[in-house]
């Protein structure tokens, strides 16, 4: 029985696969309720005016988060990713309840310090959980599906909200469904969802990977594609922060109502949740390397066109750019983590990449913060789209094309690789 449970595949696994799918569907879902109407609740019923004040929810949000994913993969070597799944959610159920009732702004930063601890440590779980179950083939197409459930969810989601923020006249009402998502993850992880320890040590009995000598310095940039990838990531988290905080305050300046906001704020996480249905499976079949790079120049050369264009279709149009561009690269970043990682040591990596890259959304608040109120918002979605087409031209450069049956690099040519990004 244990070596049919130990299996690895998504049809040999498919009850609990779709089970974390569910699962990060809710997670996406608690954070795209604040997507489009935060900027809006912080300015009609606490009175702030300051681009920095509105965005200080964001760094809030952003430092839970990247810290959470942190301690998640160290944790990982003390519990199991089950626990782990559970704790993220435990720390999900105050949320919306502090949004609800909250009479002060320091009520809503700690219902965001809460939630990024919530989106650490249940969507990394789920991540790992969802790669330890499939193994090696169709590792694409999971993270895929994955970051399909999740980001279509925040799209779903940041759209409701607007609906709801609009059709009742009453912006706190739009953090009511929260209450059901919290319950809902809670509720599976204690009654149908499994733990896939058995999975990681049937892996890790046949992989060829290599062990990484130092996981932290590797993941962050010493490793040849490991490098890349994590900053890739921080400068993606940069992008979204910016436009989570900026473009509902840039639409609302141009005089688009809730609605219009909400489905232009929620436009482009449901293009880039879609998208990765497509994208994650062509990174199966096509080169990595080239998918990461490609999608970070759509999504620069789009953000960077907002700031050209008044117009709502022309936004429309940019916006469902960004979300093709980030479609491209984020199940390749899961899939090149994970192909350079060996089972052991996955979840650590994991979680500092996803430290790294949501430590974007804090690089990204701030910055948004600082020189939207000295330039201007449209300026700051300009430069954001300059540095995202750098990032990805640096990636071309730098990274080494991955074998597309996801075998390791061979151990020499690394080292030489290694070796030399160390004397750049």
């Amino acid at each position: 029985m244990s070596k049919i449970i130990a299996q690895p595949g998504l049809k040999e696994n498919a009850g609990q696969f779709w089970l974390l799918m569910l699962m990060t569907g809710f997670v996406g879902a608690m954070v795209g309720l604040e997507r489009a109407v935060i900027p809006k609740f912080a300015e009609t019923v606490f009175s702030l005016n300051g681009h920095t004040a509105i965005l200080s929810f964001i760094v809030a949000f952003g430092l839970a988060k990247s810290v959470a994913n942190l301690v998640m993969g160290q944790l990982s070597m003390h519990l199991t990713r089950r626990q782990l799944l559970l704790i993220g959610w435990l720390f999900a159920l105050p949320v919306p309840w502090l949004l609800l009732y909250a009479n002060s702004w320091w009520w809503v930063l700690a219902a965001n310090l809460l939630l990024g601890i919530n989106q650490g440590l249940a969507w990394t779980s789920s991540i790992v959980m969802t790669i330890d179950l499939v193994g090696e083939k169709n590792r694409g197409l999971a993270m895929g599906i994955n970051e399909f459930a999740g980001y279509l969810a925040v799209g779903l989601a940041s759209f409701l909200a607007g609906y709801i923020a609009s059709a009742t006249g009453e912006v706190t009402y739009a953090f009511v469904p929260g209450i059901a998502f919290s319950l809902a993850g809670v509720l599976l992880v204690l009654f149908v969802v499994h733990d896939t320890h058995a999975h990681v040590q049937a892996e890790a009995a046949i992989s060829r990977v290599q062990l990484l000598s130092n996981v932290w310095k590797d993941t962050t940039w010493r490793h040849i594609n490991l490098g890349p990838v994590t900053l890739n990531g921080f400068v993606t988290k940069i992008n979204d922060g910016v436009l989570w905080g900026l473009l509902p305050m840039v639409l609302s300046s141009k005089g688009y109502s809730l609605v219009e906001i909400g489905f232009l704020a929620g436009i482009y996480p449901a293009v880039w949740g879609i998208g990765q249905l497509f994208t994650g499976k062509l990174g199966d079949t096509y080169s990595r390397k080239k998918l990461l790079c490609l999608g970070m120049l759509l999504q620069g050369m789009a953000i960077a066109a907002l700031f050209f264009t008044n117009s709502y279709a022309l936004m429309l149009l940019a916006l469902a750019v960004v979300g093709v561009g980030t479609a491209m690269v984020y199940p390749t970043f899961l899939t090149l983590v994970a192909d350079n990682t060996h089972p052991s040591q996955r979840s650590q990596s994991m979680g500092i990449f996803r430290f790294w890259r949501d430590f974007g959304y804090v690089g990204g608040a701030v910055a948004a913060g600082i020189f939207s109120d000295l330039f201007g918002a449209e300026v700051v979605l300009l430069g954001a789209g300059i540095g995202t087409i750098g990032a990805g031209v640096f990636s071309g450069i730098r990274m080494l094309e991955q074998p597309l049956d996801s075998s390791p690099l061979e151990p020499a040519k690394l080292k030489r690789h290694k070796a030399l990004a160390e004397t750049k």
